[in-house]
């Protein structure tokens, strides 16, 4: 018998005290999803999901009964929020699809375990853990676990007919937990299915992707999408571009304790052109902030290796910070992967880790005049205060940041007066 029994996060008084009180008086809780599946494979337990045949009104009666706080966070689909010390629980009703379009389902709430378990997506996410501990396995999930195959429960076709987006859950999923070559129906039913992307929202697309490059190593899912059109369907800034940039980045990341990073890893796949990148950003209703940080790395110039400390401290200061840290941390990871045995390109990779290290630890200095001081010095308000203020920086510049504001007063003087 498989058991999560003795799994700390199991024994925690809060999940003992939300299933207790699930399954009173004929009703069952069981934990499912995420929580099973990691904890069998040895990776952290994050949320804690919890299926359950009692109807959602029945949640919310006995909670609050029992003094716990209910939160109907989709009541309607079934799922009410349980909070125990601060610390919630998903519980949702047992369900069975009644229709299904490709991007919403209509379901009924049911007492029937193996529907629900056929009805989700992938088999290492159908594992079910009953209050005793026990896994309960309906679909062929603990097999799967073991060989770390990735598969559709039943008809992979069938499957992604009712939501679309498994079709990048499979090859996300694939990323973080899969083996090997990717089960052979998935992808043929992936492939098939590839055009019905487009009729999915670009949030739920961007949100998929972002978790998928998230991932340890994407590597070998961006190859098996690459491979049969799915990468193409989503970003086809990549077509022309490739992949190929993610094996010695990935390879850096793990050498230099990077921390994985989603837009780094987009980066490395797409070409650093401001204009498709805002349409890129656009089309896939990217955050301001991931916007900005692709448009950031488009603007930011190539960093020759052999630069000064002085002029690359000047170029810090005129460009924007996020942009070359990844212009620099891209141009690494490739010199790494050419290194071994090129003694040329070993020194390179010095030269860019130490400017790395150096734009790390960069902090803006701020130039210490402003328009104020330009009017003080008798300059007319206008133009002419820009033309000096940026003719004074350029020289500050220049100087690497040595000039004080005693010396620029001087020279705003001379120049005002000339």
């Amino acid at each position: 018998m498989t058991s999560v029994a003795d799994e700390a996060w199991f024994r925690d008084e809060a999940l003992q005290r939300v299933l207790a009180l699930l399954d009173a008086d004929g009703g069952e809780g069981r934990v499912v999803g995420g929580a099973v599946r990691n904890s069998l494979m040895g990776l952290p337990v994050a949320d804690i999901d919890i299926a359950t045949t009692l109807v959602p009104e029945a949640v919310v009666q006995r909670a609050e009964t029992a003094g716990i706080k209910a939160v109907p966070t989709g009541i309607a689909h079934g799922t009410v929020t349980l909070v125990i010390n601060g610390k919630p629980f998903e519980i949702t009703t047992l369900r069975r699809d009644v229709e299904t379009d490709g991007r919403r389902a209509v379901v009924a709430f049911s007492r029937d375990w193996q529907a629900d378990a056929e009805r989700r997506d992938l088999t290492i996410n159908a594992l079910y853990a009953s209050a005793d501990g026990e896994v309960v396995d309906l679909v062929g999930g603990l097999a799967d676990l073991e060989r770390r195959n990735i598969r559709f429960i039943g008809d992979a076709a069938t499957r992604i007919a009712e939501d679309h987006l498994r079709i990048l859950r499979f090859f996300r999923f694939f990323a973080y937990y899969g083996s090997g070559r990717p089960d052979a129906d998935g992808l043929r039913a992936c492939a098939a299915a590839k055009s019905k992307i487009s009729t999915l929202s670009a949030e739920r697309v961007w949100s998929e992707m972002k978790k998928l490059l998230a991932a340890p190593d994407p590597g070998r899912a961006l190859l098996w999408m690459r491979q049969i059109g799915i990468l193409t369907e989503v970003l086809p800034e990549t077509e022309k571009w490739g992949i190929d940039a993610i094996p010695g980045l990935i390879a850096a990341e793990k050498a230099l304790g990077w921390p994985p990073e989603a837009l780094l890893r987009l980066a490395a796949i797409v070409p650093p052109d401001a204009a498709r990148l805002a349409k890129l950003a656009e089309r896939l209703r990217l955050s301001k902030a991931e916007g900005a940080y692709l448009q950031a790395w488009a603007n930011a110039p190539i960093v020759k290796d052999d630069i000064s400390d002085a002029a690359f401290d000047r170029l810090l200061y005129r460009h924007d910070l996020t942009g070359v840290m990844v212009r620099l941390k891209l141009a690494q990871s490739v010199a790494r992967s050419k290194a071994e045995g090129d003694f040329e390109e070993m020194a390179r990779v010095a030269r860019l880790g130490k400017l790395l290290k150096r734009a790390a630890n960069w902090k803006k200095p701020t130039f210490p005049l402003n328009g104020a001081d330009a009017l003080a010095a008798g300059v007319d308000a206008g133009p002419r205060v820009g033309e000096l203020l940026g003719k004074l920086e350029q020289e500050w510049l220049d100087g690497n940041f040595t000039m004080n504001r005693a010396s620029l007063l001087a020279r705003l003087k001379d120049l005002a007066n000339a």
